[in-house]
């Protein structure tokens, strides 16, 4: 995974040929209409996903989006794949990332959902990521429970994965969930045995979190669009402080995260400190 490159310009014409500019989201995610997730993103049984250095991207850095694809964030993945995703890889590379390495996971609700976690793979090249992007199923679901399951996004990034960057540099990988919820505060080790096929252990929120922290820059993007959202600002601030970043309008999401990549990076090659750059900022 990872040896092809992001190319705007083809980007550009498969995305007029595809439709994307004035598709549906149902027309364009087509696993909405079968009702279930695509089995290539099932993680039930993954090891790991792997972001790996290669001749054409001798440095890469890995980059875990979890998209939130609940009732209310279900239009967050149709962004990305009509305008969002081109903005956000070009902003990466011209802000002086060479090989960012994106992996999407479909985020949901592992007490109310069928599908509460889907897993792509970590890719560079526009192509394979469209791919994995359209094949999301935006489930829709959620429930009335008080929280989604972002602590998933969480996990699957301490255990699951595996990078190049911190195994040969010993540089974290960056970590984003993109949802307008508060986080569930416990994963049973019966909700991680049905989604992953194999787990004795149940995690807290604080658990996982400090896990994932070992790897990964991790930040939680918080789209305030409505009073539940603003509601959950104060428990995600409490936990993540200045890495809990707020946009009340979703359309600024790719530029957020373009922002948190390129200073983090700049940061990491230069030794400056700080938590990429936004040691003051939470809006956008």
């Amino acid at each position: 995974m990872g040896s092809t490159r992001y190319e705007m310009d083809a980007r550009l014409n498969r995305a007029r040929k595809a439709g994307y500019g004035y598709k549906s989201a149902g027309e364009i995610f087509t696993q909405n209409a079968l009702g279930r997730a695509h089995e290539s993103m099932n993680p039930k049984g993954i090891s790991f996903r792997e972001s790996r250095d290669s001749e054409v991207h001798p440095n890469t850095v890995p980059i875990i989006l979890g998209l939130d694809v609940t009732g209310s964030m279900g239009h967050i993945p149709h962004e990305l794949i009509k305008d969002g995703l081109p903005r956000l890889m070009g902003g990466i590379m011209q802000g002086g990332v060479p090989d960012p390495a994106l992996l999407f996971l479909g985020i949901g609700d592992h007490e109310c959902d069928n599908y509460p976690l889907q897993v792509g793979q970590f890719e560079s090249g526009d192509e394979e990521l469209d791919m994995w992007l359209t094949r999301t199923y935006i489930e829709s679901g959620g429930g009335g429970n008080g929280g989604e399951s972002y602590l998933l996004a969480w996990y699957f990034a301490a255990f699951h994965t595996r990078t190049d960057a911190f195994e040969k540099r010993n540089q974290k990988g960056i970590l984003f969930t993109i949802g307008d919820e508060p986080f569930l505060r416990t994963l049973p080790a019966s909700a991680v045995r049905e989604i992953m096929g194999a787990g004795q252990q149940t995690y807290s929120h604080i658990e996982l979190l400090k896990e994932a922290q070992k790897r990964y820059e991790v930040y939680h993007i918080n789209v305030l669009h409505s009073d539940q959202a603003l509601r959950a600002s104060k428990g995600w601030i409490e936990l993540l402080g200045e890495n809990c970043l707020s946009v009340r309008d979703h359309r600024e999401i790719p530029d957020v995260i373009k922002n948190v990549v390129c200073k983090t990076f700049k940061n990491k090659t230069t030794g400056t400190a700080g938590n990429g750059g936004f040691d003051n900022i939470q809006m956008y």
